[in-house]
């Protein structure tokens, strides 16, 4: 019996513990388990999370937000066609009527089209064309029906204020930091993710072992209680040793109960994080991870951890692009205060042509001037093109246009403001790199104190060990009794647990490391593309 107690008592230090069910009423078998690795854990995690699903949404919209900001720079197309007939009161010796009517008469059609586009320098340029045709009875008029047409560029570039900055750079400006600050934040959530997968990984774990070792301690107390029973039956001892077993056995059988039920709230929360449904159907299985928590110590540099955080963390690229948009802010508000001083210009080319104008007066001569249509206009709308390309008609213009705000009061205040709210920026980016610095320290300081634990656990645990093999030794001739043998499985148990959680909250603390330092996505070797459609998660030891 010595030796058989002596095996349960080193079974119960050897990982994994074994996964037997106490002795407890005939229950259906339980299903199979998925066995899970952390690498499958976090693969799932990353397809299914929906925190990153909706920063991957909102990565879109910064997108989408980007191509808007440079609609102001599409081109925009005009087209203007209309007919209109019209008698227009006149007031005038000269108004052209023909005799017996009160005014004359036109109708006609036009047509106009113009392409206007903002450029890069922050000017404008338009080109246009017109065409009509005109039919009038004013016998004043040399031409009708008349054809004009009309071939232009305009043209307007600020010299002072919107030469360097314009509402339309403005927005594209901001609009490509805040791309940035959400790559930044998808970066973010994927590494929170990532690291709450790994904590509940390891809980999952810690719980799993406790089951186990709790089930191995009732194990160990059912062998206690038939080893009474026996002493009992030839007489060694009373019978009333037999209480002190059996009530051992029932306090462990409750604390094993309540083991599982942690260990499958430990479960649940661990899904929680990998599944993206109440509908998957691993809600109804059993998850069995395969990773122990045994791992080889590591020294850490504190000082380039924290230089390794101030370069890699998202949030202070986060706080570094909200300080660059108000920096863009500063130099719009600055750029209102400029006066506004344009340089205008154009160039067109204007045709006309057509047939003399059948009202228009017999005589040959009217003041001297003889009524005849010039050769360069006789024509229909072909010839007032050929007009235009011979440049008879040019039109050439350029100038300044200037406008002064007499007091410019409201850019005054924009300036003000836009200046305070970028001090706040700058101050949040120093604030935020001393959370970041302390969060190093406390990780380097839990993974420290870890790494102790876990010594002192493993010294605990072998000198349980020891403790438990003499006093079953000393029980076995006599010298002891269940209240001390039950007691020294109580403290080998106990020791067992300790090392569980020494080993797996050293390896939360280094997850918490990486995470504070900025390099657990690197760790784990999880890409996020640039265009972040999907965040891929590559194997790794």
């Amino acid at each position: 019996m010595i030796g058989k107690a002596l095996a349960l008592a080193l079974l119960l230090l050897a990982f994994p513990l074994p996964a037997e069910e106490p002795p407890a009423p005939a229950a259906p078998a339980a299903p199979a388990g998925v066995p899970l690795s952390l690498v499958d854990a976090t693969a799932r995690a990353l397809a299914n999370n929906n925190d990153i699903a909706i920063e991957r949404e909102s990565f879109r919209i910064v997108d989408a937000s980007l191509l808007k900001a440079d609609a102001p720079y599409d081109p925009t197309f005009r087209l203007d066609a209309r007919y209109r007939n019209h008698t227009d009161p006149a007031n005038s010796l000269l108004s052209g009527a023909p005799p017996g009517a009160l005014a004359p008469s036109s109708e006609g059609y036009s047509g106009a089209a113009s392409i206007g586009a903002l450029l890069p320098t922050g000017g404008t340029v338009s080109l246009s064309a017109s065409a009509a045709r005109d039919l009038t009875n004013n016998f004043l008029a040399l031409l009708s029906p008349a054809y004009s047409s009309s071939l232009g560029i305009d043209l307007r570039q600020p010299l002072l204020q919107n030469l360097s900055v314009d509402p339309a750079r403005r927005a594209i400006r901001i609009a490509r930091l805040d791309k940035e600050r959400g790559a930044a934040s998808l970066k973010r959530t994927v590494a929170d993710t990532v690291a709450n997968v790994e904590r509940a990984y390891w809980n999952l774990v810690a719980a799993r072992r406790d089951v186990q070792v709790r089930a191995a301690t009732v194990g160990l107390a059912a062998e206690q209680r038939e080893d009474t029973k026996s002493k009992i039956e030839v007489g060694t001892l009373p019978e009333t040793d037999i209480a002190q077993p059996l009530a051992e056995l029932e306090r462990r059988r409750g604390d094993l109960y309540a083991s599982e039920e942690q260990m499958r709230r430990a479960e649940l929360l661990l899904k929680l994080l990998l599944l993206k449904d109440s509908s998957d159907p691993l809600w109804n299985q059993t998850l069995e991870p395969v990773d122990p928590p045994e791992t080889a110590l590591v020294q850490v540099d504190l000082a380039e951890a924290i230089r390794r955080a101030e370069s890699n963390r998202p949030e202070l690229a986060e706080a570094r692009t909200a300080l660059a948009e108000r920096d863009v802010d500063v130099d719009f508000a600055k750029d209102r205060l400029k006066p506004q001083l344009d340089l205008v210009a154009g160039y067109a080319l204007r045709g006309l042509a057509g047939s003399l104008n059948s009202y228009a007066p017999e005589a040959e001569v009217l003041l001297g001037v003889p009524i005849v249509v010039p050769d360069a206009m006789a024509g229909g709308f072909g010839r007032s093109v050929g007009t235009i390309s011979e440049s008879r008609f040019p039109d050439a213009s350029i100038g300044l246009s200037l406008s002064v705000p007499v007091f410019n009061r409201g850019a005054k205040g924009d300036l003000v403001i836009a200046k305070a709210q970028r001090s706040q920026a700058e101050i949040l980016v120093t604030q935020q790199k001393q959370r970041v610095a302390v969060e190093v320290r406390n990780a380097v300081l839990t993974l420290d104190t870890a790494a102790q634990r876990i010594d002192a656990a493993k010294a605990g645990r072998a000198a349980a060990e020891t403790q438990l093999r003499a006093e079953k030794e000393r029980y076995g001739v006599g010298l002891s009794t269940n209240f001390f043998v039950l007691t020294r499985q109580n403290d080998l148990a106990q020791a067992a647990l300790t090392e569980t959680a020494a080993l797996t909250d050293y390896r939360k603390a280094l997850t918490d490391f990486a995470r504070a330092s900025g390099t657990l996505l690197d760790q784990r070797r999880i890409e996020i593309p640039e265009d972040a459609p999907a965040v891929k998660a590559e194997g790794r030891n």
